[in-house]
């Protein structure tokens, strides 16, 4: 990512933390329609998409794939589609004390879809989760963490309405 992106998607008051989010359908998609969520290692009954900051020089794509790879073991994915926009939140106090300088992320997020045969592994070098499950669209609320839902209604949403999920 380059100093001017990063300048105009923190050029509001807050520190945004550059960030991609990848909302990963299982490899029986469009069969059938469920969605990867994961378990926080470090919060407790935090289950969130998988996502990850964008290192400097890198593309939201290249930091796609190298989270994908850190957190849950496979970058044998297709992208389906991308949120047209960058979504950003804001952290709950805890969370933006550990996370300092940032108040929040800026995310691009993407639909994805686990290639036949990608095996998802969660025990990376460095965990941060600790166990994940597939499931319906209908079900995600009853387990993501409350700070993240506005935003993943939001880009549910779009995906619904344009018919990818």
């Amino acid at each position: 990512m380059t100093d001017k992106e990063k300048e105009e998607l923190t050029k509001d008051t807050k520190n945004y933390r550059p960030n991609v989010a990848a909302i990963v359908l299982s490899a029986k998609y469009p069969e059938k329609c469920e969605i990867f969520i994961a378990s926080r290692t470090d919060v407790e009954n935090a289950w969130q998409f998988p996502q990850g900051g964008i290192d400097d020089g890198e593309s939201a794509k290249e930091a796609l794939y190298r989270e994908l790879e850190e957190e849950i073991g496979t970058r044998e994915i297709e992208i389906i589609a991308e949120y047209p926009e960058w979504v950003s939140y804001d952290f709950p106090p805890a969370i933006a004390k550990k996370m300092y300088p940032f108040d929040g992320q800026i995310q691009k997020y993407y639909l994805v879809k686990l290639k036949k045969g990608a095996k998802v592994d969660i025990a990376t070098e460095i965990p941060e989760f600790s166990e994940y499950k597939f499931v319906p669209t209908k079900n995600i609320y009853d387990y993501i963490t409350f700070f993240k839902r506005t935003v993943y209604k939001q880009v549910l949403k779009y995906f619904r309405k344009e018919g990818y999920i």
